[in-house]
């Protein structure tokens, strides 16, 4: 169908508070009304997001969500990394909003991705086009379990069972893991207990 487009509509509790949320950089407000329905629209470059407000809406119940290709993600991921920062003063790990690191998924066919979780709750995944897959499917081991434990903390935002799917792993390769092996997953490893918003561990 040529010329086409698909813009995702996403809900949330205020549409100012979408519009307000600094860490999307380069972001403009296009769009805002309030009546018959609140409704924002934001926009960088040719990325569209529209929003629309839900009285009574939870953000930590949403399923919201939406993918976007970007042919860099290091770039992208530099510029909201950057915003976050420069509004929250660290890069947010937990809660909502929160940023999810670039990380090569098993589901997404080996494909560096992002996600930001902005105020509404809505998962907005970023990722890479298909020149950036790796050249092979990869092994298993522990970069295996690394893919499957970044699906789980990452793509179902289920940290502890990526946190215990890690834990196992690590013990088995403990021995046998390369150090590049052993510092990627140690490093996913300590940011899984700050997702799940448990600081001792």
């Amino acid at each position: 169908m040529s010329g086409g487009r698909t813009v995702p509509l996403l809900p949330c509790r205020s549409v100012d508070e979408i519009a307000g949320f600094r860490a999307m950089p380069g972001f403009t407000r296009t769009c805002r009304q309030e009546r018959p329905n609140p409704y924002v629209v934001v926009e960088r470059g040719e990325l569209h997001l529209h929003f629309f407000g839900l009285p009574g809406f939870r953000p930590e119940g949403s399923y919201g969500t939406c993918l976007v290709v970007v042919p860099d993600i290091a770039e992208v991921f530099d510029a909201f990394a950057a915003g976050t920062r420069a509004v929250h003063g660290e890069l947010l790990v937990s809660g909502i909003p929160r940023m999810i690191r670039p990380r090569r998924r098993k589901n997404a066919e080996g494909m560096t991705g992002f996600a930001v979780i902005d105020p509404g709750g809505n998962w907005i995944r970023f990722t890479a086009g298909a020149e950036d897959a790796p050249a092979g499917p990869g092994g298993g081991g522990l970069a295996g379990a690394l893919r499957h434990a970044v699906v789980m903390g990452d793509s179902r935002g289920d940290p502890e069972r990526a946190a215990r799917l890690l834990d196992h792993a690590l013990r088995r390769a403990e021995a046998t893991a390369g150090p590049a092996e052993l510092v990627e997953a140690l490093a996913y490893r300590a940011e899984l207990p700050a997702r799940a918003e448990d600081p001792p561990a």
